[in-house]
């Protein structure tokens, strides 16, 4: 990996750089998204089958598309009983965390006769994408469907590519019975995003869509905002370590490496406070590039987005963790709680040699649904406020408002909306 002193022109390139992996950077599949969103919110379920015959080359009708209780039976027939006892142990944690997050309504009375409140409602149905295709993913299943079920929401559809046989994974199924998911579809692609926006015969109407998935999963999902809710256009995996000369350069090098191997536009950045580290960690990249079998991928993630990156102190660290407000966020150093709290901008924080991030993707609790490529700036992880509204609840007594309509009358005035003012006014006149 290339080793680079870290200054104001450097940082400046590469978040110039990592700004290229957005999937607002696009326009070919924009496009393509486009017709297949607009041709799917016409002709519903007939596009539907199309695209999944021209794409995923399976023959799908109205009585195939959805799973059904045997293909679900099958599903747990195939499954690795190690793979799902690991799943339930998982899914103990995730429910645990999760139930943390849970908000409660709650109401202030006064004497002078005014409720305010907040009225929380979990969001009716929503829709659930989980890729299929180069690599299967049980835990984004775990993940997405979860917090929805903790937060009350009583429909929880899923989406995901059938093979070529017109079967679902079965660690897919398995996991998404476990979670709770109360009917899956065969569908995959920007199709199965625009089916869930929409609505089709087949398929209901999603008021939130949230998963995983490739450049046109996540132009899809940017297409039907304001038609459904979505959790966010989410862009390659990423992983920043920050480690000083007390870091294991081998723990920071398989770090590095496990982001990495998601795909060719992953990025994995350490910035350390310590060259010799940074010289130590790409001998030990080099030594495990020899024996990883996902290697032709890992090599160009790191060509592209792959960056050991040397501080001159640990303020200019932190800044520059701040700046990139990377997805996963590792702290390797001497005092790894006080540099913590110094972060403003990570999805998730991983504090520690043993806390490696692969934990959260899997087995610790926490959502590994996260923010990507910078928006840890102003977005947060997946969790049971994703799947709820809030609503405002008020109410005063003639009382309570006669003491100060007239601030309201002048209020609105100063704004030119009259109607507003004589709302209030018609309360009180003789």
């Amino acid at each position: 990996m290339r080793i680079i002193t870290l200054d104001g022109t450097t940082k400046k390139n590469l978040l110039e750089e990592l700004l290229q992996r957005s999937p607002s950077q696009y326009p070919e599949q924009e496009e393509t998204v486009r017709r297949i969103v607009a041709r799917v919110q016409q002709e519903g379920d007939a596009a539907v089958f199309d695209y999944e015959a021209q794409f995923d080359h399976v023959s799908l009708t109205a009585s195939t598309i959805e799973v059904t209780e045997e293909e679900i039976k099958e599903a747990y027939d195939a499954v690795d009983e190690t793979l799902l006892s690991v799943m339930r142990k998982a899914l103990v944690n995730i429910r645990e965390y999760h139930e943390k997050q849970v908000q409660q309504s709650w109401m202030t009375t006064r004497e002078d006769g005014i409720i305010l409140g907040q009225k929380i409602t979990p969001l009716d149905t929503v829709g659930v994408y989980v890729p299929g295709g180069k690599a299967v993913y049980p835990s984004s299943v775990l993940m997405n469907i979860v917090p929805a079920k903790i937060a009350g929401v009583p429909e929880i559809i899923m989406c995901t590519p059938p093979g070529k046989d017109g079967k679902v994974n079965p660690n897919t199924l398995v996991a998404a019975k476990e979670a709770g998911a109360d009917r899956v579809f065969k569908v995959g692609g920007a199709q199965a995003i625009a089916a869930m926006a929409f609505g089709t015969d087949s398929i209901p109407r999603a008021d939130k869509i949230v998963g995983p998935g490739n450049i046109y999963v996540a132009l899809a999902k940017k297409a039907v905002f304001g038609f459904a809710g979505i959790d966010s256009i989410a862009g390659p995996s990423e992983i920043l370590v920050l480690a000083d000369e007390t870091a294991d350069p081998k723990y920071v090098a398989a770090d590095l490496l496990s982001q990495a191997e998601h795909d060719e536009m992953a990025s994995a950045i350490l910035i350390t406070t310590s060259a010799a580290l940074a010289e130590q960690v790409s001998k030990e990249v080099d030594a495990f590039l020899q024996i990883l079998p996902r290697r032709e991928i890992i090599e160009k993630s790191l060509e592209r987005f792959g960056y050991l990156l040397v501080a001159k102190d640990l303020s200019e660290a932190i800044d520059a963790a701040n700046e990139i407000a990377p997805e996963h966020l590792e702290i390797l150093m001497k005092e790894p709680f006080e540099v913590m709290t110094r972060i403003r901008n990570a999805g998730a924080i991983f504090l520690g040699p043993y806390s490696s991030e692969p934990l959260g993707d899997y087995f610790a609790g926490p959502n590994h649904v996260l923010p990507t490529n910078g928006t840890a700036r102003f977005f947060s992880a997946l969790g049971v406020d994703a799947f709820v509204k809030r609503s405002s609840i008020i109410s005063y007594s003639r009382e309570a408002l006669k003491a100060i309509h007239t601030d309201i009358e002048a209020f609105a005035k100063c704004e030119q909306l009259t109607a507003h003012a004589n709302s209030i006014a018609v309360r009180f006149e003789q």
